[in-house]
């Protein structure tokens, strides 16, 4: 049954090896520990060596959902997995990683198999919100997800890791209600819960009263709002954002890789499936509304890292201030926007979580993230120094890497849907590299002087494996980008034509009534 189902077999063999640590891998000590970590490692690389035969055998001309698989499930609800050139590429971001989690937190001593149980359980339901085809299904496996990143935080986290946790989870599940609600009006006014099948019906958009308001885009605005609160919260954008910086502070530093690198991308995914093809009028009436939401999300959260005494949180306001330029990209709705959105996601991917892990570095042997306790680490890590600068200059968009691309190509979208929204974001290319290139000086140049330092040693060679791949994809993606923009294009330029169709119809139609009533 798996072998004719790939996206299936990818998608739980994480939930499948969590299932055995849990039942088979009885008692403690080391060796229980240590087959933990093995179980959990061998189970994430074969997970992506799945993916990547997916992604071999992926089309990208074919613009349709390919590798779909459906049947029934409990309760008479549809299962149906399938991917597209816009969540494939999401698919092998979430595989590529999870390896490389795993091997990042080898150190752990504290409830080794819960741990690896844990981020098993949360690849299978990532994986499963960029392959599920139902909304019943993307719902559960969107916000089941809550449940492991909840745990990660609140037993493996920091001080006050209990704050942090249950922050992150009313934020995120409290959005999403409102999302639970939109996919029965869906469901009302379709008939289906089949997402391909929604994304050909059209939503009415015809101006609606309610208690006196005129809703302009008429259920298609109401389902959008709906939806933007849940993935607005995710992203998280502007001014719902609070709840990051401190799930990052407290997270273990696994937990913040994957929280950056994968989860937040959950959001952008979203806006991209739901938002913009199946709502494409409110879309267009509100796109200004997101754009200067974003472009103050770049700039107030760049100036805001710019004030972090804690490395961690430093480096969370920069994930918010990245994110901005993604919701603005896909909202400028043309093809070098929502390009350079999905571009950003993947590249913020590997480059955030690369911060992260340098942060987890020095945090291993000096156990504090705060930046005044550091200076000097160039004289005894200068390999460490190395590998910071170049994700550093990534962060920043140093061109020759996968940040520039991402960034200029979002401010191309940007500029054409509105210039003066994009001559804001254009900022944060210089706060950006203000307050990126602070840290690095404070953290890793000058003269090393204090006590607790002198005796640092530079990163092993399990460390040193950690980041290699992530400098690989980092610098290959930025002098090679059409590894993802061929894939991603087609299927975009496909959901590109399908939404200016319908705003131009809608707009049409508006004017004759306008017309009628004068």
């Amino acid at each position: 049954m798996f072998l004719d189902n790939p996206l299936s077999m990818m998608t739980f063999i994480p939930l499948i090896a969590a299932a055995i640590l849990g039942v088979f891998l009885r008692g403690s000590g080391d060796a229980v520990d240590r087959n933990a970590k093995y179980v959990a490692l061998v189970a994430t690389a074969l997970t992506f060596l799945v993916s990547l035969f997916i992604l071999a055998g992926f089309d990208p001309q074919d613009t349709g959902f390919q590798f779909v698989e459906e049947g029934e499930w409990i309760l008479g609800l549809t299962y149906k997995m399938g991917v597209d050139g816009i969540s494939v590429l999401f698919v092998m971001l979430t595989t590529f990683l999870m390896p490389i989690t795993i091997l990042a937190c080898w150190d752990v001593k504290d409830r080794v198999k819960e741990y690896m149980i844990a981020f098993l359980v949360l690849e299978t339901l990532m994986l499963g919100v960029f392959c599920a085809l139902d909304l019943v299904l993307f719902y559960l496996f969107f916000e089941g997800g809550l449940i492991p990143m909840f745990l990660i935080i609140g037993i493996w986290g920091g001080k006050d890791r209990i704050y942090a946790a249950f922050k992150f989870f009313l934020y995120t599940f409290f959005g999403s209600v409102l999302m639970l609600v939109a996919m029965v009006a869906m469901y009302v006014d379709s008939g289906t819960t089949d997402i391909t099948a929604l994304l050909n019906h059209n939503f009415g958009s015809e101006t609606m009263d309610i208690w006196g308001f005129q809703i302009i885009g008429g259920l298609q605005t109401l389902l959008w709002l709906a939806f933007f609160a849940s993935f607005a919260v995710k992203m998280p954008m502007w001014p719902v954002h609070t709840w990051l910086p401190d799930a990052h502070v407290q997270a273990p530093t696994a937990g913040s890789v994957v929280l950056a690198a994968i989860l937040l991308k959950l959001g952008g995914y979203g806006f991209l499936r739901f938002n913009l093809p199946m709502f494409p009028v409110a879309s267009d009436l509100l796109a200004d509304f997101v754009l200067w939401l974003s472009a103050i999300a770049i700039v107030y959260t760049s100036l805001v890292a710019l004030m972090q005494e804690d490395m961690k949180k430093l480096i969370a306001y920069s994930s918010v201030a990245h994110m901005g330029y993604v919701t603005a990209g896909i909202f400028a709705a043309n093809q070098q926007g929502v390009d350079g959105a999905i571009f950003q996601m993947i590249s913020h991917g590997f480059i955030s979580g690369a911060l992260f892990l340098c942060v987890g570095v020095i945090y291993d042997r000096m156990h504090t993230r705060e930046i005044d306790a550091y200076g000097g680490l160039v004289n005894r890590m200068p390999a460490y120094a190395a590998v910071f600068m170049l994700f550093t200059m990534a962060n920043v968009g140093l061109p020759g890497t996968s940040g520039f691309v991402g960034e200029f190509l979002t401010l191309m979208g940007m500029f054409q849907a509105n210039t003066w929204v994009a001559a804001v974001a254009a900022t944060g290319v210089i706060l950006s590299a203000a307050y990126a290139l602070w840290l690095y000086r404070r953290v890793v140049m000058g003269d090393l002087i204090k006590e607790s330092l002198k005796s640092i040693t530079d990163m092993t060679a399990r460390e040193r494996s950690i980041f290699a791949p992530l400098i690989v994809m980092t610098i290959l993606l930025g002098v090679y980008p059409s590894l993802i923009t061929d894939v991603i294009g087609p299927s975009v330029a496909n959901m590109l034509s399908g939404y200016e169709t319908a705003v131009a119809e809608f707009n049409a139609t508006s004017q004759v009534a306008d017309a009628g009533g004068n």
